[in-house]
């Protein structure tokens, strides 16, 4: 083990408290950063099924807070002592490679065909692949039957198009005791994801193939004037609410609409609540039902000295095998490639289909030079629309221009 290598495991030793590096000196460990609390039992397994393959190049793992997770793999690796791989959001990836960061992980044009549509655009910019997918998250409609039914609406109907979205948030306002619609408007990244469900409901984007902003668009602008209208039928106040906070809402019976991830139908079921799911309700110009496609990735970091190994390892968990194994057992995630054992979860659970069927009509998150620069942008276009102080027209095209300068 090389020097540099040495410090980097020592660094992570002292910095981590659940894992140890120690014990294997003659070997060149693959150092994988991952985020959150745990580390899930699937990946326990396939972690010793690698070191048994590869006991030169056995795994060992660091486990930083979401909080922290991504800040701590930029330090890393800005300051010289990247880790071989890591679980980054797949938004940061033009960042990381523009700034050499990072090495290319292509894909075989068959690996890329077999991912759900637009999976593989999520890591890609320059025709060029940067990370590998690990986690996918797709949304989907969610409703309270019982405030449909106490607000005289049908509650096996959920709204299909914006419109009624709207409509329906009006009446259940109106006629009960509970806000319409779940907004999300606090400055934090889930504001952008929410604002993209209703660009990619309408077949608008925020960045082309060719690296042109396109948000100044009529479908965009009339994404931005349905977020507005919604507002006075959603809860009191959404620029203080993130993601969480609104679910919260929904789950005591204080909300009757919200766009969610699957793992809302067991959190629903468990708080008790009348729940129906169906596709995300559509735009004026929407060719089917959309979603905002969110991807986490691997991400391989260059000057280790050993980036094709953890090219390797990265291939091995993510594999079709290996991956199906993750997300089944996280259960909020959607699986990242279409499969026979899709088809049967969706046979025999039916409230996943929606969130398959927005797939195929939805839209990356957008890679730009500078994401938190890019979210930056976006929360203050939306802040300012749902609060009054700019209408629609107006902030996209000063978001537009604003975004000039991160792609």
């Amino acid at each position: 083990m090389n020097k540099t290598k040495g410090l980097i495991l020592a660094s992570l030793v002292a910095l981590s408290g659940t894992t140890s590096f120690a014990g294997v000196a003659a070997a060149e460990e693959i150092n994988l950063l991952l985020c959150g609390d745990t580390v899930t039992p699937v990946y326990t397994a396939l972690f010793e099924e690698w070191n048994a393959a590869n006991p030169d190049y056995p795994v060992a793992t660091e486990l930083v807070g979401w909080g922290q997770c991504q800040d701590k793999v930029t330090t890393l690796a800005v300051a010289g002592t990247p880790v071989d791989i890591a679980y980054v959001g797949s938004r940061t990836l033009k960042q990381f490679a523009l700034n050499d960061l990072i090495v290319p992980v292509p894909m075989t044009d068959e690996e890329k065909a077999g991912y759900y549509n637009y999976v593989p655009e999520t890591v890609t910019f320059d025709g060029t692949q940067w990370g590998i997918p690990v986690a996918f998250s797709t949304k989907a409609f969610f409703w309270n039957k019982d405030l449909f039914k106490a607000a005289g609406l049908d509650p096996e109907t959920p709204p299909k198009t914006w419109e009624e979205e709207i409509a329906f948030a009006k009446q259940i306002t109106e006629n009960t005791d509970a806000a319409g619609f779940g907004m999300i408007a606090k400055t934090f990244d889930g504001t952008v994801h929410w604002f993209l469900h209703w660009v990619y409901t309408n077949g608008g984007q925020v960045i082309d193939a060719d690296g042109n902003i396109v948000l100044d668009s009529p479908q965009n602008l009339a994404a931005l004037t349905a977020f507005k209208d919604i507002v006075p039928y959603s809860e009191e106040g959404p620029t203080a609410y993130e993601q969480n906070e609104v679910r919260a809402i929904w789950l005591d019976g204080g909300l009757a609409m919200m766009h969610c991830s699957v793992s809302c139908a067991g959190r629903g079921t468990e708080a008790g609540i009348n729940w129906g799911v169906a596709p995300l309700p559509v735009g004026p110009e929407a060719k089917g039902p959309g979603t905002l496609l969110i991807t986490d990735s691997l991400a391989v970091f260059k000057g280790t000295g050993q980036e094709e190994k953890a090219i390797e390892f990265g291939k091995f968990l993510t594999s079709p095998e290996n991956q199906l194994k993750y997300e089944l057992s996280e259960g909020g995630l959607t699986p990242l490639r279409p499969s026979a054992e899709v088809d049967a979860l969706v046979a025999s659970t039916p409230h996943w289909k929606p969130f398959i069927d927005g797939i195929e009509f939805g839209g990356p998150e957008p890679l730009l030079t500078d994401y938190v620069g890019f979210q930056n942008v976006m929360i203050e276009m939306v802040q300012s629309v749902v609060t009054g102080t700019a209408e629609p027209a107006a902030a996209l095209t000063k978001a537009a221009a604003d975004l000039e300068q991160y792609k």
